[in-house]
């Protein structure tokens, strides 16, 4: 007698974090944004990837309240944002780390890890002063679970490698617990050492904290090591949006090179 079995039910669709639907946006008689749509899902590192000029830097302004689009909507968690500011960005969970860290070099990785949120504690019962002994045990046992090595909280910003300086600032960032995080170009000119570093700090980020990342990133290797999804923007439009599984580095080479190969 034949058994039949119910069918297994489908995966449950996966929680949309963020959209950017027809984004716009000229600069003069420059149009740089042509209608861009991407989106990123909980827990997913998208690699953003495109030439110089592409557009990518504004479209990470855009999230981050840089600059207002022309038109076109962006919404998180299916609630269109208007982001009159960078403060209104972070206020709905985005943290941007950018290429030039935003890092106190003369400060120690402790201070530089509470930068402008600094927790006191009342002197005598009175007199307000650094709570510097908090802020070295929490930074010591969150980097530790974020598996950032770096000699001591107590050293100087100044002191760290160019890997572990990157480490810092994403940390920072990653401690205020946002919905999103954006890293734009973290590992430009690292060497493979400190750039497997941050590589392995953004997996450590997606498998402990859920966290949805956009990687904007020139080197595809390291984009496919680390990423689900890869969007290419070219011309101020995403040209391609396709699972890492469904493309290889050497058909985005190709892509890309046949994109921008003069004409003979």
């Amino acid at each position: 007698m034949a058994t039949s079995s119910a069918p297994s039910p489908a995966p449950p669709a996966p929680e949309r974090v963020l959209e950017a639907r027809n984004v716009r946006k000229s600069f003069g008689a420059i149009s740089v944004l042509k209608g861009v749509n991407l989106h990123l899902d909980r827990g997913e590192v998208l690699g953003l990837i495109g030439d110089n000029g592409a557009g990518k830097s504004t479209m990470i302004k855009i999230l981050s309240g840089y600059h207002s689009p022309d038109a076109g909507e962006i919404l998180i968690y299916g609630q269109p944002v208007h982001f009159r500011s960078p403060a209104d960005s972070r206020a709905a969970g985005i943290e941007t780390v950018y290429q030039d860290l935003g890092l106190v070099n003369d400060l120690s990785v402790y201070r530089n890890l509470f930068l402008r949120r600094e927790p006191v504690r009342r002197y005598l019962g009175l007199v307000p002063i650094l709570d510097d002994r908090r802020m070295e045990e929490e930074s010591r046992v969150f980097l530790q679970a974020m598996r950032v090595s770096i000699p001591s909280v107590r050293s100087t910003v100044a002191t760290l490698s160019g890997g572990q300086r990157q480490a810092i600032a994403v940390a920072r960032s990653v401690y205020l617990k946002p919905r999103i995080l954006i890293l734009d170009e973290p590992l430009a000119a690292m060497g493979a050492k400190e750039g497997r570093m941050i590589l392995d700090l953004i997996v450590e980020l997606k498998r402990t904290q859920a966290t949805s990342i956009i990687l904007i990133a020139h080197n595809y290797a390291q984009v496919f090591d680390v990423c689900d999804r890869i969007a290419w923007l070219a011309d101020g439009t995403i040209r391609l949006d396709v699972p890492v599984s469904q493309t290889s580095v050497e058909e985005m080479t190709r892509l890309v090179t046949e994109e921008y190969r003069l004409p003979s």
